[in-house]
């Protein structure tokens, strides 16, 4: 008799649980594997792993600038050590490129324990933070791709909810020509890919094939986009904040002074039981800061016509942005405002 009445007693507490388990949260969230952006739309991300020698970030970043295309580079730590100068570069230029983490030193991370990749994330955002003011946070990229069920885990773990592998590899590494990386990209492009590719000195075909990857892409109608903008992520600059142990919503809506339902709708939970540890939340309320400024110097040769063509804007928005009256006189070294 006792029994039975233990056995009830049992089914209606677990009955009740959730209303007693109110923002309770579970294990950290496992990072989500991604090769490609779940979309319709001709948009496409470009995204760049760096190694210890960045050889060809300069000529990339200017070939991006000259093309208004946004990119994402995974930064290692061994690289932001010895080229500090071109990582800053990154994080200031024109457009806004977005940052991921690809660890501190390259290793195999199904070789490492959880600690040890934590630490291979940790160090590199660290330094990453303190050349750049930025974040690293939330995509990762696995060294040589390699990746399980344990990788995962203690990068979600670590507060990379992302995990970004790619649909095309151009393979550039390999010292392939530009003509082999186009045959690579090109023809296999379709809505949400994700392009691979390296900023080092041994893959020189990548910058010989950009600019005209980038052309033939903008022929196909294709936009480019980071990857946070591919995945719809938070913007870079909203404020987050990354859940922790004995965390609850009601917790974080108020230490934000926020309501529970706000913070539940920015972030589209359902259930308001359900955060875990690692998840990292929108605060609502909070705007990421200003797009930086696209500006474009008037070379030998150049028209109004001819720029605003570059940029997919009008020639009379052109001239209304720079006060232009006459849109025949422009100047060499002239600094144009790109409208948006």
């Amino acid at each position: 008799m006792h029994g039975k009445w233990i056995r009830i007693i049992m089914i209606v507490l677990i009955s009740l649980f959730p209303f007693f388990s109110y923002g309770l949260t579970a294990d950290a969230a496992s990072s989500t594997f991604v090769t490609k952006g779940s979309t319709t739309s001709k948009v496409v991300a470009l995204t760049f792993d760096d190694g210890a020698d960045g050889g060809n970030i300069t000529k990339i970043l200017s070939i991006l600038k000259a093309n208004n295309v946004k990119a994402t580079f995974f930064l290692t730590g061994t690289g932001a050590k010895n080229h500090p100068q071109l990582i800053k570069n990154i994080a200031t230029a024109t457009p806004t490129h977005q940052l991921g983490n690809h660890s501190y030193t390259h290793p195999d991370f199904t070789k490492l324990t959880a600690t040890q990749m934590t630490s291979e994330l940790s160090k590199t955002e660290t330094l990453i933070k303190s050349l750049t003011g930025r974040t690293t946070k939330p995509i990762f990229r696995a060294p040589f791709g390699a990746s399980n069920s344990a990788v995962l885990a203690a990068v979600g773990n670590a507060g990379y909810t992302k995990t970004i592998q790619w649909n095309i590899d151009t393979t550039d590494w390999k010292g392939i020509s530009s003509t082999a990386i186009l045959a690579r990209v090109v023809p296999n492009i379709v809505p949400g890919s994700i392009v691979l590719m390296h900023t080092g000195a041994g893959a020189p075909g990548t910058p010989v094939a950009l600019p005209s990857m980038i052309s033939q892409l903008k022929a196909k109608g294709y936009k480019f986009v980071t990857i946070s903008e591919l995945l719809k992520l938070p913007p870079s600059g909203s404020k987050t904040y990354t859940v922790k142990s004995g965390d609850t919503l009601y917790k974080i809506a108020n230490l934000y002074n926020v309501t529970v339902a706000a913070l539940a709708k920015a972030n589209n939970i359902t259930n308001y039981n359900l955060i875990t540890v690692g998840q990292v939340l929108v605060i609502p309320g909070t705007t990421p800061p200003p797009t930086t400024t696209v500006t474009y110097t008037v070379k030998a040769g150049d028209t109004l016509y001819s720029i605003a063509t570059k940029y997919g804007v009008t020639v009379t928005a052109l001239a209304s942005a720079n006060k232009i009256t006459n849109v025949n006189l422009i100047s060499v070294g002239q600094v144009l405002v790109i409208p948006k």
